[in-house]
């Protein structure tokens, strides 16, 4: 068994594992041969954490996992690094073997592109195939995520993400157009070209469409800058580190898309990634500089460091023009939201109080919380421009997620219902099931709605 071994299978035999609730443990305990009370006294087992339980030959007979909260998602993230490479059967409700499976494949993953993982897995057995299947599907989409924001900017530049794209769409009978370099301006999306061009690695806007076209159109959104030098207004080194990561936005609805198309939810899906590097050279755009937008409104260009929402407003206004039901924007967008609410928890926006709700509840329960923060409108002049319609700064930088927002939203159709997520896509330290690094926030949550509201 190796590092490539499925994670998850389906079948009915296995060394037994239990997954006890902390008031339910004495109980338990009560009931077992007395050799296997011995060995908990012996081992000063405290009634929580796991335990490997010998049989009479020396051989594993059973393992115990003892914890407060049995039925959370993320339950069995630990357990997978802590127990021998085997084959473990849970007997447990669909519900539970659903969390445990989840938490057990993540808590297993590894970045190993570079770095060879020869680490044997143990494997966890669970006798309904259909359960094992769906739970394959979630854990892929997270896993895309975490691979695309994980890999370093030298192979994940707009190119690679039209790949990736491209084999996503041959996977499920999807189309991909791509608009690129120059095009961008014959094509009037000024923004994306204006942000990318001083990059050898041309800018483009990646379209990917799905499903049937009478359907209701559901439209995603992701901020794909590869790397973000801060253009002219350069970052210092420490803010450059982890600018990899800036594309998280795009790899979201990468891995959001996946999901959708993986369990045929009945949605004419679109899925536009407006995709640069922001890097430094001659042609590079100014500070001082004014753009005129796909919409046609103009921005002055206060800070080239707020590059993300250049690229969104033009990926915007095209969503907008295909009037759909719904678009959801993904994107790494402010630190100010990561000071609001830290970077585990995603904030989003969005100018319908009923979607925001039910995202919210549907977060909640798929344990992928986010939080819901205020378009609060008084502080849209803070985008002003003395010389164009709008500016890509704040005059402040308190609220500065909420500005960011509102500038936005300004691109958006407002009878067209829209949430905006601003996400870390990124663990700074580990937890069960989440190991430091990339990370998808929000898209389970997402997901969930939307398979609420569709598939009926």
């Amino acid at each position: 068994m190796n590092a490539k071994t499925p994670l998850l299978v389906s079948g009915s035999t296995g060394i037994p594992l239990a997954i006890i609730a902390t008031q339910d443990y004495t109980k338990w305990h009560e009931q077992q041969p007395t050799a296997q009370q011995n060995w908990l006294k012996a081992t000063h087992f405290p009634g929580k954490g796991l335990s490997v339980i010998p049989n009479n030959d020396g051989q594993i007979g059973q393992v115990i996992y003892v914890s407060d909260t049995p039925d959370a998602y993320w339950v069995c993230g630990d357990i997978v690094n802590q127990l021998p490479a085997n084959q473990y059967l849970l007997k447990a409700s669909d519900a539970q073997c659903q969390v445990a499976a989840f938490s057990w494949a993540l808590g297993a993953y590894k970045f190993d592109r570079y770095k060879k993982n020869t680490k044997q897995y143990p494997q966890l057995v669970i006798d309904n195939p259909e359960l094992v299947a769906s739970t394959l599907q979630l854990v892929r989409s997270v896993t895309i995520v975490r691979d695309l924001v994980n890999t370093p900017a030298a192979d994940m530049m707009p190119q690679h993400l039209g790949d990736t794209m491209q084999a996503l769409a041959d996977e499920f009978g999807a189309k991909v157009t791509q608009i690129i370099g120059d095009e961008l301006l014959e094509q009037n999306y000024p923004t994306i070209h204006m942000v990318g061009r001083a990059s050898e690695n041309l800018p483009r806007l990646i379209d990917l469409t799905w499903g049937d076209e009478n359907a209701p159109k559901v439209t995603l959104v992701g901020k794909g800058v590869c790397f973000d030098s801060g253009g002219l207004d350069l970052k210092p080194g420490a803010g450059m580190r982890l600018m990899k990561k800036d594309m998280g936005g795009a790899a979201h609805v990468i891995g959001l898309a996946h999901q959708i198309m993986a369990t045929n939810l009945p949605v004419r899906l679109r899925v536009l990634v407006p995709a640069v590097e922001n890097a430094v050279s001659a042609n590079a755009f100014r500070p001082g500089d004014v753009i005129t937008t796909r919409k046609g409104l103009t921005v002055e260009i206060d800070n080239t460091d707020a590059e993300g929402r250049l690229v969104l407003c033009d990926a915007l206004a095209e969503a907008s023009d295909d009037k759909p039901d719904l678009i959801i924007d993904f994107a790494t967008l402010t630190g100010a939201m990561r000071v609001a609410l830290g970077t585990e928890l995603p904030g989003f926006f969005s100018n319908d109080d009923k979607v925001a709700a039910d995202i919210t509840a549907a977060g909640l329960k798929v344990e992928d919380p986010v939080w819901r923060m205020p378009l609060h409108k008084p502080y849209f002049d803070q985008t002003g421009s003395d010389i164009a319609d709008l500016a890509n700064c704040g005059k402040t930088p308190f609220g500065g997620a909420i500005t960011a927002a509102l500038y936005l939203e300004a691109f958006v159709d407002s009878n067209i219902s829209w949430s905006h997520f601003d996400i870390m896509a990124w663990n700074n330290r580990a937890l069960p099931g989440r190991p430091v690094g990339g990370e998808a926030f929000g898209i389970r949550a997402v997901f969930e709605y939307l398979q609420q509201r569709f598939d009926k």
